[in-house]
């Protein structure tokens, strides 16, 4: 097998047991003909990190997928892809694959029911489609595969953005029923792969704080939050969202649930700003990532300070705060003294109720801060 080897030093984060080696990182890069392949990454003295994807073209030129030195053949996908299964609860609408938290990078699959919908993010595992589809098929015996390989990031592997199905007929959007509640979900162009699975455990965990309460649901996306909280008994609810399909989308789930839920298409920021005197006794605040990249971390900790604040200003007394944040670039402590400094400015003293974060369906890798991308919070606003 090809041999990449790192440079002498403390420096690549390889060494500590991340899972990534960059292009900085090592002495030379191999030929061509190895991009997409197995490649055994060394340090400066010749000691096995173990086994990872290649790919010259990618800044990220290694991902690891085992720390022993095996093949990444149809046996070993077809092992990993049960194992990962294996690990998760029996749910009908779970992350089934979390890329290198399942030894499996730049693999990513969500089932909805009986339909699967699959990102191949990098060369490696877009070159291994068949081998991965085949497996698949052996221990989940799906209806349609969704092949949403539409993220930016392929890009950055040498790969073209595409969607396309197994049957090679388009998916209609259709109604599935999750966690009591039903949604028209369009799994083949909907956001990401047609819904956030990772938010679930919160959209329960909030629903079950409102009854009776006066709810906002910022960033609505389809309305799950406000949904269930409607659902769970609340006086009223106000959903908010820049894109006017995701209110169409919020309107039409309201109405197959027979719900009551106001959805606005909204500006959160300026809605905000033109809406000072109103009052809730429950926000949600669950924007999407504001920190694509690290430079951007500074705006973002500034936009998620203005959020928090100004929802404390329209919070009744002994209110609730749900306040997250999907930016992979933003720590958990730099999201919290956001939430400290908002609270001084609006004066209130705040209650930390609960710190949140990942389901189990989306492990989290230690030695791997990028992939503790969700956190939130849950705070009282007295």
């Amino acid at each position: 097998m090809p041999e990449l080897q790192l440079k002498p030093g403390k420096g690549p984060r390889a060494l500590h047991g991340h899972p990534w080696a960059y292009a900085s990182d090592v002495k030379g890069l191999l030929p061509d003909a190895a991009n997409g392949k197995a490649v055994e990454l060394k340090d400066s003295r010749g000691k096995s990190l173990g086994m990872g994807l290649y790919n010259g073209h990618s800044q990220i030129v290694w991902r690891r997928y085992s720390r022993d030195a095996v093949k990444l053949d149809a046996a070993y996908l077809e092992s990993a892809i049960g194992a990962a299964i294996e690990r998760r609860s029996d749910d009908a609408f779970r992350r089934v694959v979390w890329s290198e938290a399942d030894g499996l990078p730049g693999l990513v699959v969500d089932q909805f029911a009986d339909v699967l919908v699959v990102q191949l993010l990098t060369l490696g595992m877009d070159d291994r489609r068949a081998e991965i589809e085949a497996a698949l098929e052996k221990h989940l015996s799906p209806r349609e595969i969704i092949y949403r390989n539409d993220a930016p990031s392929r890009q950055h592997e040498g790969l073209r953005m595409e969607t396309t199905t197994r049957s090679g007929e388009r998916l209609p959007a259709q109604w599935f029923e999750i966690d009591g509640v039903a949604y028209y979900l369009d799994l083949y162009a909907g956001q990401k792969t047609g819904f956030y699975l990772d938010q679930r455990r919160e959209h329960l965990r909030i629903a079950g704080l409102a009854n009776g309460r006066r709810v906002l649901d910022a960033f609505c996306n389809q309305g799950a939050f406000g949904l269930q909280c409607a659902k769970a008994g609340a006086a009223s609810v106000l959903a908010l969202d820049i894109s006017a399909d995701c209110i169409k989308a919020t309107k039409l789930n309201a109405g197959k649930n027979q719900l009551t839920v106001e959805a606005q298409e909204a500006n959160v920021f300026d809605w905000f700003t033109q809406n000072r005197d109103g009052q809730f006794d429950l926000i949600v605040l669950d924007p999407p990532s504001f920190a694509r990249n690290k430079k951007a971390v500074a705006g973002a900790l500034r936009g998620y300070k203005e959020l928090n604040l100004r929802a404390m200003r329209l919070l009744s007394p002994g209110g609730i705060l749900a306040s997250y944040s999907c930016s992979a670039n933003v720590g958990l402590n730099e999201f919290l003294d956001v939430a400290q400094q908002a609270a001084a400015d609006a004066k209130r003293d705040v209650r930390l109720m609960e710190i949140t974060g990942q389901p189990a369906d989306h492990p989290a890798l230690l030695n791997m801060p990028e992939s503790h991308y969700l956190k939130g919070m849950v705070l009282e606003v007295r």
